[in-house]
C-alpha cells in the first residue's frame, strides 16, 4: 500500500485536537484564559499512557528507583534554599561577580504566591511550586531511611508545577501549569560523570519507545552553565516550529542537597555501610516535560493519508501501547450483533480501554477509530453469533484477520507491551 501523507502543521493538530477531544481551550465558555490547556477524555488516556510509560522505564525496570507524591504547596524555605525566592531580602549574592545589588526582582518573579490562612500578610505567604525535584530532595533521608537503599538510588515523581512565565505559546508547548516527570538520581562524587552520560543516552531510548525517531531528536550541550551545575544537556525534538527541549539532563553536584541541610540544620548526608565515610551526595537530575512530550507524540502520530484511491483518511499512527483506545467494537447489524458485541465489550473492558460503535456504515465507524489512533477494530455479524469468531482490522494496513473470541484479548495485550 503506497499512501502519501500530508505535511502536518501546528494548526493543523490545533484543530485536530479540539475536534476529537484530546485538548480543549481553558476556560472556553468564558472566553478561554491565556495559555490554559484542558485535555479532554483522549487527551487525558493520552497522558496517562505517557504516565505510565515513563514509570515502566524509569521506575519498574530500574534498581533502587522509587516514586514519591510530594505537595505541591511546600514550607517557604524550601524556595528559599533553592535560590527561587527572597533574594534581595536575604542578601544572597551573584555566583559570578559576588555582589547583591540586584535590580528590584519582585516583578519578574516567575512563582505564583498565594496565601495561607485569612489574612493577607507576608508572613503567610506559600507558592506553587515551579517544579517538582525540591520534592525529591527534601524527602532524600525519608526514601533512604524507609527503603533500607544504597547509592546510587532514584527517587522520581510527576506533577503538576506553575510558572508564571513572560512569554508562553506554541500551544501547549509553553504554558503557565504544566506536569513535570522527574528523576533525581543520587550519587557519590566520582561517579557523576558517568552517570550524567548515561541518562543523557537513556532519555533518548525512552523517547525511542514512545515513537519519536531518531532523527528527530538531538541533544543540546549548555555552553553557559547555572552556577549549582556541573554540566547540562537538554534532548530536543524536531516540532513543525523549530527544535524544542522535551528533556533536560544536568549534574547538580551535591548544590540542593548542601543548601537544604544548611537551611533546614539537618544533614543530608549518606553513610557508606562499607567504608563508613558520610558524605552529602551529587544529584543527576532528568527531567521530562510531560505536556511537550504528549505534544510532539501527536505531531508524530497524526498523519492525513492520501490513498490509492484518491480519498484521504485521518490516522493518529500512534504506538498501541500508547493508544488512549485500545479496541473498538462494531456490531455489523445492531438488531442481530448488538447483544453479542456488548458481551464481547465487557470482556474487553476489563483488560484495556475498549470502545463500542454501532452508528453509521461499518466504513465510517472505522475511520472514526482510525483518526483517535485505536490500533484495532472488530466486526460482530452471524459468524461470531454462531460461531464465536470476529473480524479484526488492523489500523495501519487496514488488512483483517479471523480469531477466535477467546483468543482477541490475548492478541491484544501482547501487542500493547511497552517493550516486546
Amino acid at each position: 500500500m503506497d499512501n502519501k501523507a500530508k505535511k502536518i502543521e501546528m494548526k493543523d493538530l490545533v484543530d485536530y485536537c479540539n475536534n476529537y477531544g484530546f485538548i480543549f481551550q481553558g476556560s472556553e465558555i468564558y472566553g478561554g484564559l491565556a495559555n490554559t490547556w484542558d485535555y479532554g477524555p483522549l487527551g487525558s488516556r493520552l497522558k496517562n499512557t505517557i504516565k505510565d510509560a515513563w514509570r515502566y522505564f524509569f521506575i519498574q525496570k530500574r534498581d533502587n528507583a522509587y516514586e514519591v507524591d510530594a505537595d505541591i504547596l511546600m514550607n517557604p524555605r524550601v524556595w528559599e534554599a533553592s535560590g527561587h525566592v527572597h533574594i534581595k531580602e536575604h542578601n544572597v549574592p551573584c555566583p559570578n561577580c559576588g555582589k547583591s545589588n540586584f535590580t528590584d526582582i519582585r516583578q519578574f518573579n516567575l512563582m505564583f504566591a498565594t496565601q495561607r490562612g485569612v489574612t493577607n500578610d507576608s508572613a503567610n505567604t506559600v507558592y506553587l511550586r515551579p517544579e517538582n525535584a525540591q520534592g525529591e530532595y527534601v524527602n532524600f533521608l525519608n526514601v533512604l531511611r524507609t527503603t533500607r537503599t544504597k547509592l546510587p538510588f532514584s527517587i522520581g515523581q510527576i506533577g503538576k508545577a506553575f510558572r508564571n512565565e513572560i512569554t508562553p505559546g506554541n500551544f501547549t508547548f509553553r504554558t503557565i501549569e504544566f506536569e513535570q516527570m522527574e528523576f533525581q538520581t543520587f550519587c557519590k562524587h566520582g561517579d557523576d560523570e558517568d552517570i550524567y552520560e548515561y541518562f543523557k543516552n537513556y532519555g533518548i531510548e525512552f523517547f525511542n519507545m514512545l515513537g519519536l525517531p531518531k532523527e528527530k531528536l538531538r541533544h543540546h550541550d549548555h555552553e553557559k552553565l547555572a552556577h549549582y551545575a556541573k554540566a547540562a544537556c537538554d534532548i530536543e525534538y524536531l516540532f513543525p516550529f523549530g527544535w524544542g527541549e522535551i528533556n533536560g539532563t544536568h549534574n547538580r553536584t551535591d548544590f540542593d542537597l548542601s543548601r537544604h541541610a544548611e537551611f533546614s540544620g539537618k544533614k543530608q548526608e549518606y553513610c557508606d555501610q562499607t567504608t563508613g565515610e558520610k558524605f552529602t551526595p551529587y544529584i543527576i537530575e532528568s527531567t521530562y516535560g510531560l505536556d511537550r512530550i504528549t505534544l510532539a507524540v501527536l505531531f508524530e502520530a497524526y498523519t492525513i493519508e492520501e490513498l490509492e484511491n484518491g480519498d484521504t483518511r485521518e490516522l493518529l499512527k500512534i504506538s498501541p501501547a500508547l493508544a488512549p483506545i485500545k479496541l473498538n467494537i462494531c456490531p455489523i447489524k445492531k438488531k442481530f450483533h448488538s447483544e453479542k458485541a456488548k458481551e464481547i465489550l465487557a470482556m474487553c473492558k476489563k483488560h484495556f480501554m475498549t470502545s463500542y460503535d454501532e452508528s453509521g456504515s461499518i466504513g465510517k465507524r472505522y475511520r472514526r477509530a482510525d483518526a483517535i489512533g485505536t490500533p484495532w477494530q472488530i466486526s460482530v455479524d452471524e459468524k461470531t453469533v454462531e460461531e464465536n469468531i470476529v473480524t479484526l482490522r488492523d489500523r495501519d494496513t487496514m488488512e483483517q484477520i479471523e480469531l477466535k473470541v477467546e483468543e482477541l484479548v490475548p492478541y491484544i495485550e501482547e501487542r500493547i507491551q511497552f517493550e516486546k
